[in-house]
């Protein structure tokens, strides 16, 4: 389960997301991000009567998005609020690919911390990434 200080819970904040933050969509998946003033990343799921009928599929897809989030909170960079929102068809994927969809978004979103962007894209790091990692400690 997503830390409650991960987790994007207020109306408002749900809203100014929706109405301010930036859209990215992959496959059957939308994320909008939007930056903050916090040091923290916060998340939160919308999955609608569209994607299923069904309140336990609906479930099982947010329990799956919230665990690959909880998965990839510590290669997420800080300071972000994100809205992650299922359109009708994801409930046809596995969680693997899920997790692919996922990854790419966080790719094109610009969320990855450098180094992560790095083993992600299988690239060797530069001498500048050992620096940054000595701060980081």
């Amino acid at each position: 389960m997503l830390p409650k200080s991960n987790r994007l819970q207020k109306k408002k904040d749900i809203r100014q997301v929706f109405k301010r933050g930036r859209a990215l969509k992959e496959d059957f998946l939308v994320l909008k991000t939007l930056q903050n003033n916090l040091d923290k990343t916060r998340f939160a799921f919308v999955i609608s009567l569209k994607v299923s009928k069904k309140a336990v599929l609906r479930n099982k897809l947010r329990r799956k998005l919230s665990e690959l989030v909880r998965l990839n909170m510590e290669r997420i960079k800080t300071g972000s609020d994100n809205l992650l929102i299922a359109m009708p068809g994801l409930a046809s994927k596995d969680f693997w690919e899920i997790k692919e969809i996922l990854d790419k978004l966080f790719l094109r979103a610009k969320l990855l911390r450098q180094r992560e962007l790095r083993s992600l894209l299988h690239l060797r790091p530069t001498k500048r990434d050992s620096v940054d990692d000595k701060d980081a400690s």
